[in-house]
């Protein structure tokens, strides 16, 4: 239990190139994507289950970050991969675009340092 104020959230990472130059509707969408696919990929785990759960629904935290362009989306992956973070990187088809990523929920101390040069989408 997070009896420690260490609030659960999910990570999800846009890509400043899209959001420039795509109508809002479709980045958002990408975003939902890979938050979805993210949540229900990992729909046993604890942290998942209690992100989720009837008494924290209505109150999930998310912090939506930007980085520049495909490079870097990708770069981000594989650290995440590296670090033994559970994320989705959403890949758009048929175009085969790496579009955003989103992480499963996290405890936010226990990911928050790999996130912390990027900047808050805005």
């Amino acid at each position: 239990d997070n009896n420690n104020g260490d609030v659960l959230v999910q990570y999800v990472v846009l890509r400043r190139d899209l959001i420039d130059a795509w109508p809002l509707g479709s980045v958002v969408t990408q975003g939902c994507h890979a938050s979805v696919s993210a949540i229900w990929s990992h729909k046993d785990d604890p942290h998942t289950l209690q992100y989720c759960s009837p008494q924290n629904i209505n109150s999930m935290h998310k912090v939506t970050l930007e980085v520049k362009g495909e490079t870097q989306i990708v770069n981000l992956s594989e650290k995440l991969n590296a670090g033994g973070i559970a994320h989705k990187l959403w890949i758009e088809q048929p175009e085969n675009i790496p579009t955003c990523l989103a992480t499963k929920p996290y405890p936010k101390s226990t990911v928050s340092l790999v996130f912390k040069k990027l900047k808050l989408c805005k």
